[in-house]
């Protein structure tokens, strides 16, 4: 059986557990409270309070595997350690051709989100600036054809 392992940054290992306190220590109890208040309410058939609750439950208990799963599968790589070259835990400042600034943090998937900038080395764009320094054109292959971006800030 192969394990998957998880590359992630510090901060986002922290984010887990603090997550995973949270799950445990106040949503698991929330979700009791409310199952105990549906039932409370007369029969668990076709009873929408006690369903809910029950989904709820469910749901609560799944993300607590989930992230119980990952932290132990998790790989804590320290930030890049030279800011010459892209690295993971890298924050990179990007110039497109439209001279419009772009900054991405280079992090693993499960801690990817580009809406906050965080992108997975495992992307194209993550696997693209890995390696490159300041300076470095790089072209990046997407669906709707090649993004150019010039790299002019590595920390």
């Amino acid at each position: 059986m192969v394990v998957q392992q998880f590359l992630m940054t510090k901060e986002g290992i922290l984010k887990l557990e603090a997550e995973l306190e949270h799950l445990r220590d106040v949503r698991r109890f929330e979700v009791i409270e409310n199952l105990h208040l549906a039932r409370e309410n007369g029969s668990t058939n076709e009873n929408a309070e006690y369903d809910y609750a029950k989904d709820e439950q469910g749901q609560v208990e799944g993300r607590i595997l989930t992230i119980e799963g990952i932290i132990k599968q998790a790989k804590v790589i320290e930030g890049a350690t030279n800011s010459r070259k892209v690295g993971f835990g890298s924050k990179v400042s990007l110039l497109d051709k439209d001279n419009k600034v772009e900054q991405f943090t280079i992090v693993g998937r499960v801690e990817s989100n580009p809406a906050d900038g965080k992108i997975s080395n495992d992307s194209p764009v993550g696997r693209a600036l890995l390696g490159h320094s300041v300076k470095d054109k790089v072209k990046i292959p997407t669906p709707g054809g090649i993004i150019k971006y010039t790299i002019v800030e590595i920390c």
